[in-house]
């Protein structure tokens, strides 16, 4: 089974919501590929700052709204450059059997799309990096690893009969750094929690982006590029675990 891929230029509005309103068609697996506007993605825990409502309005107002998502996690900047993946589909039983699995099949639909540009890439945490987790996607090794993709995922349990199984609709999501503006990300990341008075910081030297990975070697159009390559593999994608899954699932 493959997916349902809608291609959506720099949505208006709240970028978060439209992923949500995937869930409710979850039955037939899609993916979304979008750019968001210029903005901070964060999880909803960062409601526990006394300061958060009205330090997101200042941000608002300097044209970098902040969106909260029900994933975990931290935060994420986004805009131009940056690519999402989004992924909707259901799964029987719950996140403790499937987590893994759907965290190495996203991992696997960016490691093809990166290696048909000629760049290797493998999946660990990056400290230092904005939204730091262990499936990471980095580029290097060791102490030279940097982040270029984010991943994460949100679990919506389905109505069922009181005889059936319990099913998941699951909203698998990634963030690929195609060619943004990674100083002003950073920039507004880092200002954003300083206003909070939260200790977090971000490392610029911690990621890296496809186009500076690529060097003289990226190719012309190398987002319209990279959505085509992922399009593609979707496509023919199945679902975690399912026999024609990419290799990694």
């Amino acid at each position: 089974m493959s997916f349902q891929v809608t291609q959506e230029p720099t949505p208006g509005g709240d970028p978060i919501a439209a992923d949500l309103a995937l869930l409710q068609h979850a039955g037939v697996p899609r993916a979304r590929l979008w750019e968001g506007p210029v903005s901070l993605v964060v999880p909803r825990s960062y409601r526990r700052h006394a300061s958060f409502e009205p330090v997101a309005a200042q941000f608002a107002a300097r044209g970098c709204p902040v969106y909260e998502r029900p994933s975990g996690g931290g935060l994420v900047p986004q805009g131009p450059g940056i690519l999402n993946l989004s992924l909707v589909y259901t799964l029987p039983g719950g996140p403790g059997t499937w987590m893994e699995r759907v965290y190495l099949h996203l991992c696997a639909l960016l490691q093809d799309a990166l290696q048909a540009l000629g760049v290797a890439s493998h999946w660990q945490a990056v400290s230092g990096s904005f939204c730091d987790g262990r499936f990471n996607l980095a580029c290097g090794s060791g102490a030279q690893a940097r982040k270029i993709a984010g991943t994460a995922q949100y679990w919506r349990p389905l109505p069922r009969h009181p005889a059936g199984p319990t099913t998941h609709a699951v909203l698998a999501h990634a963030v690929l750094l195609v060619e943004p503006d990674l100083a002003a990300a950073h920039a507004w990341a880092n200002a954003f929690e300083q206003a909070l008075g939260s200790e977090r910081r971000y490392d610029p030297a911690k990621t890296v982006s496809l186009a500076q990975v690529l060097g003289p070697r990226a190719p012309d159009g190398l987002m319209p590029r990279v959505r085509h390559l992922l399009s593609a593999a979707l496509e023919h994608a199945g679902l975690p675990g399912a026999a024609n899954a990419s290799s990694q699932s």
